[in-house]
């Protein structure tokens, strides 16, 4: 990845929700800068011994932390894990948000899963973005984005996925799965066969890759959820975004089902 002006992302909003990008980065209110950071240990981590490391990140020929003083940005002591599952990993989108400095790396979920929240955002494109919420599967792992954020960053994400709507998305913290460091850029995921359903629930049965990274306390991080439908329930099934795409979901699926409670899909804490 390439130092970059954030309006020159080559992913619009009609692309979401591929995790992107691949790599670490940093983005600012109007550049995607390149972080060169991994954790090569597969031992726990506290979640202050993360923020140390990244902290210590290399971003242009100085560490993260040295940045983030010389643009009067919070210290990353200052700064809170959250979950960027859809459109707001999308590097465009963040710096329209004019949200200041965010550190992001990249983290692999485990018993959790990306999945379509039931309603749509006619904000940014026709038909509209459909954002992304969080649902448990067992034996599930896919790769997503955590970004290291202020209480008013993580207010300002919230409120702009809300859009008015006063409680639709809440910041939570889960109960349930696990996650880790993951220093793998190009992460297999399950494929869609390898989810058994047993009429009631999904299971993945496919073997997961060997972790590469350290795991951390995923109750210590926050992650905005769709509090008023929950997720998109097609004939008792999720659908998870890796795989079906948002334009596959939008002109196939979506209005095609009912939704699931999101108190039914996920434990917090």
């Amino acid at each position: 990845m390439e130092k970059m002006n954030a309006t020159f992302w080559q992913y619009t909003p009609q692309n979401s929700p591929h995790p992107l990008p691949n790599s670490p980065f940093v983005c600012t209110n109007s550049e995607i800068l390149p972080l060169e950071f991994n954790l090569n240990s597969t031992n726990e981590i506290q979640i202050d011994e993360l923020k140390n490391s990244v902290s210590k990140a290399k971003l242009e020929e100085t560490n993260l932390e040295q940045f983030l003083a010389a643009n009067s940005a919070s210290s990353m002591n200052d700064r809170m894990p959250i979950l960027l599952l859809g459109e707001l990993a999308n590097p465009f989108q963040l710096s329209r948000l004019k949200l200041g400095v965010i550190p992001v790396i990249k983290v692999r979920i485990n018993g959790l899963c990306r999945t379509y929240a039931d309603g749509l955002d006619s904000r940014m494109i026709r038909p509209g973005i459909h954002h992304i919420t969080l649902a448990r599967t067992a034996g599930w792992w896919e790769a997503t984005h955590l970004a290291f954020a202020t209480l008013p960053q993580m207010k300002q994400m919230v409120d702009w996925l809300n859009n008015g709507r006063r409680g639709e998305w809440r910041p939570v913290k889960p109960k349930e799965g696990s996650i880790r460091v993951e220093n793998d850029l190009q992460l297999r995921h399950p494929t869609i066969e390898s989810i058994s359903w047993d009429g009631n629930i999904e299971t993945c049965i496919e073997e997961e890759p060997d972790a590469n990274g350290p795991s951390f306390d995923i109750t210590q991080v926050m992650v905005p959820v769709h509090t008023k439908y929950g997720c998109y329930d097609s004939r008792g099934k999720m659908i998870r975004c890796i795989h079906v795409g948002q334009r596959d979901f939008h002109a196939n699926l979506f209005r095609r089902g009912s939704s699931m409670r999101w108190q039914d899909i996920l434990d917090v804490v």
